[in-house]
Protein backbone atom coordinates (compact mmCIF):
# COMPACT_ATOMS: atom_id res chain seq x y z
CA UNK A 1 0.00 0.00 0.00
CA UNK A 2 1.29 3.05 -0.90
CA UNK A 3 2.36 5.83 1.71
CA UNK A 4 1.62 9.08 -0.75
CA UNK A 5 -2.04 10.22 -1.22
CA UNK A 6 -3.81 9.81 -4.05
CA UNK A 7 -3.53 12.93 -5.97
CA UNK A 8 -6.64 14.71 -6.43
CA UNK A 9 -7.94 14.95 -10.23
CA UNK A 10 -7.39 18.11 -11.92
CA UNK A 11 -10.22 18.35 -14.39
CA UNK A 12 -11.98 20.77 -11.83
CA UNK A 13 -9.31 23.59 -11.92
CA UNK A 14 -9.70 23.43 -15.67
CA UNK A 15 -12.83 23.46 -16.20
CA UNK A 16 -13.12 26.92 -13.34
CA UNK A 17 -10.35 28.05 -15.93
CA UNK A 18 -12.25 27.83 -19.01
CA UNK A 19 -15.33 29.19 -17.46
CA UNK A 20 -13.03 32.40 -16.41
CA UNK A 21 -11.66 32.97 -19.82
CA UNK A 22 -14.97 32.90 -20.68
CA UNK A 23 -16.80 35.04 -18.62
CA UNK A 24 -13.57 37.68 -19.62
CA UNK A 25 -14.53 37.69 -22.98
CA UNK A 26 -18.49 38.37 -22.63
CA UNK A 27 -17.17 41.00 -20.14
CA UNK A 28 -14.60 42.18 -23.10
CA UNK A 29 -17.99 42.22 -25.56
CA UNK A 30 -20.21 44.28 -23.24
CA UNK A 31 -17.78 46.74 -23.03
CA UNK A 32 -16.86 46.90 -26.50
CA UNK A 33 -20.80 47.70 -27.31
CA UNK A 34 -21.43 49.98 -24.16
CA UNK A 35 -18.62 52.19 -25.97
CA UNK A 36 -19.71 52.05 -29.21
CA UNK A 37 -23.63 53.40 -27.58
CA UNK A 38 -22.32 56.01 -25.94
CA UNK A 39 -19.88 57.22 -28.76
CA UNK A 40 -20.19 61.36 -29.48
CA UNK A 41 -22.34 61.57 -32.64
CA UNK A 42 -18.77 63.99 -33.56
CA UNK A 43 -16.56 60.59 -33.60
CA UNK A 44 -18.96 58.62 -35.26
CA UNK A 45 -18.78 57.35 -39.06
CA UNK A 46 -20.22 60.26 -41.37
CA UNK A 47 -22.97 58.61 -43.32
CA UNK A 48 -21.77 58.33 -47.38
CA UNK A 49 -22.46 61.15 -49.40
CA UNK A 50 -25.41 61.47 -52.01
CA UNK A 51 -23.93 61.17 -55.30
CA UNK A 52 -23.29 64.28 -56.97
CA UNK A 53 -25.23 65.78 -59.81
CA UNK A 54 -22.27 66.94 -61.58
CA UNK A 55 -23.49 65.25 -65.00
CA UNK A 56 -26.52 67.49 -65.47
CA UNK A 57 -24.60 70.31 -64.23
CA UNK A 58 -25.22 73.37 -67.22
CA UNK A 59 -21.57 75.00 -66.46
CA UNK A 60 -20.03 71.34 -66.79
CA UNK A 61 -21.66 70.30 -69.70
CA UNK A 62 -21.49 73.35 -71.52
CA UNK A 63 -20.23 73.08 -75.11
CA UNK A 64 -19.10 75.44 -77.93
CA UNK A 65 -18.96 73.91 -81.21
CA UNK A 66 -20.79 77.47 -82.63
CA UNK A 67 -20.08 79.95 -80.73
CA UNK A 68 -19.98 83.55 -82.77
CA UNK A 69 -22.49 81.74 -85.48
CA UNK A 70 -25.39 83.28 -85.87
CA UNK A 71 -28.49 80.60 -85.48
CA UNK A 72 -30.62 79.80 -88.43
CA UNK A 73 -33.53 82.13 -89.65
CA UNK A 74 -35.51 78.82 -89.51
CA UNK A 75 -39.24 80.14 -88.57
CA UNK A 76 -41.33 78.33 -85.63
CA UNK A 77 -44.57 78.96 -84.30
CA UNK A 78 -45.83 81.17 -80.95
CA UNK A 79 -49.43 79.48 -79.25
CA UNK A 80 -51.11 82.18 -81.56
CA UNK A 81 -49.84 80.90 -84.64
CA UNK A 82 -47.46 83.46 -85.10
CA UNK A 83 -44.25 82.81 -87.04
CA UNK A 84 -40.71 83.76 -85.26
CA UNK A 85 -36.81 83.36 -85.53
CA UNK A 86 -34.35 83.45 -83.31
CA UNK A 87 -33.85 87.33 -84.73
CA UNK A 88 -36.65 87.87 -82.79
CA UNK A 89 -35.38 87.24 -79.50
CA UNK A 90 -32.04 90.06 -80.14
CA UNK A 91 -31.47 92.27 -76.81
CA UNK A 92 -31.91 89.05 -74.63
CA UNK A 93 -30.15 86.40 -73.46
CA UNK A 94 -31.71 83.20 -75.24
CA UNK A 95 -32.09 79.85 -73.86
CA UNK A 96 -33.15 77.82 -76.95
CA UNK A 97 -34.71 74.55 -75.52
CA UNK A 98 -35.50 71.70 -78.50
CA UNK A 99 -37.67 69.30 -76.52
CA UNK A 100 -40.86 66.66 -77.30
CA UNK A 101 -43.14 64.85 -75.87
CA UNK A 102 -41.79 61.17 -77.02
CA UNK A 103 -38.48 62.59 -75.33
CA UNK A 104 -38.19 61.32 -71.48
CA UNK A 105 -35.16 63.31 -70.37
CA UNK A 106 -37.16 66.55 -72.39
CA UNK A 107 -39.55 66.39 -70.06
CA UNK A 108 -37.75 65.92 -66.93
CA UNK A 109 -35.51 68.83 -67.53
CA UNK A 110 -38.18 71.01 -67.93
CA UNK A 111 -39.01 71.87 -65.04
CA UNK A 112 -35.96 73.08 -64.28
CA UNK A 113 -36.35 75.64 -67.51
CA UNK A 114 -39.27 76.68 -65.46
CA UNK A 115 -37.30 77.68 -62.79
CA UNK A 116 -35.01 79.36 -64.63
CA UNK A 117 -37.17 81.56 -66.61
CA UNK A 118 -38.71 82.67 -62.85
CA UNK A 119 -35.27 83.36 -61.57
CA UNK A 120 -34.92 86.10 -64.45
CA UNK A 121 -38.34 87.56 -64.68
CA UNK A 122 -38.11 91.06 -65.41
CA UNK A 123 -34.59 90.91 -67.17
CA UNK A 124 -33.27 90.49 -70.48
CA UNK A 125 -33.20 86.37 -70.51
CA UNK A 126 -36.10 84.84 -73.06
CA UNK A 127 -36.63 80.52 -71.95
CA UNK A 128 -37.83 79.44 -75.36
CA UNK A 129 -38.64 76.09 -75.55
CA UNK A 130 -39.56 74.92 -79.15
CA UNK A 131 -41.82 71.32 -79.27
CA UNK A 132 -40.94 69.58 -82.21
CA UNK A 133 -43.92 67.49 -82.21
CA UNK A 134 -46.12 66.71 -84.69
CA UNK A 135 -49.92 68.57 -85.42
CA UNK A 136 -51.38 65.01 -83.69
CA UNK A 137 -49.45 65.42 -80.19
CA UNK A 138 -49.85 69.33 -80.06
CA UNK A 139 -52.43 69.07 -77.52
CA UNK A 140 -50.09 67.29 -75.58
CA UNK A 141 -47.27 69.09 -75.61
CA UNK A 142 -49.26 72.38 -75.14
CA UNK A 143 -50.81 71.31 -71.93
CA UNK A 144 -47.58 69.91 -70.67
CA UNK A 145 -45.81 73.34 -71.04
CA UNK A 146 -48.97 74.93 -69.15
CA UNK A 147 -47.65 72.99 -66.10
CA UNK A 148 -44.58 74.64 -66.51
CA UNK A 149 -45.24 77.90 -66.14
CA UNK A 150 -43.64 80.93 -66.35
CA UNK A 151 -43.04 78.78 -69.72
CA UNK A 152 -44.34 79.51 -73.48
CA UNK A 153 -45.52 77.17 -75.73
CA UNK A 154 -43.44 77.59 -79.25
CA UNK A 155 -43.73 74.79 -81.78
CA UNK A 156 -41.44 73.43 -84.98
CA UNK A 157 -44.28 71.43 -86.64
CA UNK A 158 -41.72 70.25 -88.85
CA UNK A 159 -39.62 69.22 -86.59
CA UNK A 160 -36.52 70.70 -88.60
CA UNK A 161 -34.84 72.75 -86.81
CA UNK A 162 -32.57 70.35 -84.81
CA UNK A 163 -31.36 69.69 -88.46
CA UNK A 164 -30.85 73.61 -89.23
CA UNK A 165 -28.60 74.16 -86.64
CA UNK A 166 -24.83 73.67 -87.69
CA UNK A 167 -24.05 71.77 -86.26
CA UNK A 168 -26.94 69.71 -86.43
CA UNK A 169 -28.42 68.44 -82.45
CA UNK A 170 -26.72 65.11 -81.52
CA UNK A 171 -30.39 64.44 -79.97
CA UNK A 172 -33.09 65.47 -77.58
CA UNK A 173 -32.93 67.63 -75.52
CA UNK A 174 -30.78 70.07 -76.83
CA UNK A 175 -30.45 74.12 -76.00
CA UNK A 176 -28.38 76.67 -77.16
CA UNK A 177 -27.76 79.87 -75.49
CA UNK A 178 -27.94 83.23 -77.51
CA UNK A 179 -26.10 85.97 -76.42
CA UNK A 180 -27.99 89.91 -76.50
CA UNK A 181 -26.31 89.94 -79.57
CA UNK A 182 -28.08 86.60 -81.21
CA UNK A 183 -25.16 85.21 -81.72
CA UNK A 184 -24.58 81.09 -79.99
CA UNK A 185 -22.30 81.12 -76.92
CA UNK A 186 -22.83 77.64 -75.79
CA UNK A 187 -24.59 74.80 -76.24
CA UNK A 188 -26.17 71.63 -74.31
CA UNK A 189 -26.78 68.16 -75.26
CA UNK A 190 -29.00 66.00 -73.27
CA UNK A 191 -30.81 66.27 -70.07
CA UNK A 192 -29.68 69.50 -67.52
CA UNK A 193 -30.29 70.88 -64.50
CA UNK A 194 -31.07 74.70 -65.45
CA UNK A 195 -32.35 75.24 -61.62
CA UNK A 196 -28.89 75.08 -60.35
CA UNK A 197 -25.79 77.26 -59.61
CA UNK A 198 -24.17 76.15 -63.31
CA UNK A 199 -27.14 77.38 -64.93
CA UNK A 200 -27.24 80.83 -63.13
CA UNK A 201 -23.31 81.26 -63.96
CA UNK A 202 -23.50 80.47 -67.29
CA UNK A 203 -26.66 82.88 -67.69
CA UNK A 204 -24.92 85.96 -65.71
CA UNK A 205 -21.76 85.61 -67.56
CA UNK A 206 -23.64 86.06 -71.19
CA UNK A 207 -25.67 88.70 -69.26
CA UNK A 208 -22.44 90.70 -68.49
CA UNK A 209 -21.16 90.40 -72.34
Amino acid sequence: MSDHPAAKPRGGALTWALWGAALIGVAAVVYIMAQASTKPASEAPAPAAAPAAAEHDVARKLEHPADGQAPPAYAFYDADGKKLTPADFKGKVVVMNLWATWCAPCKIEMPTLAKLAKTYQGKPVAVVAVSIDKPEALAEAKAFIAQNAPLAFYNDPDAKLPWAIKPAAAGMPTTLILGKDGLERGRISGEADWSGPGAKAVIDKALAN
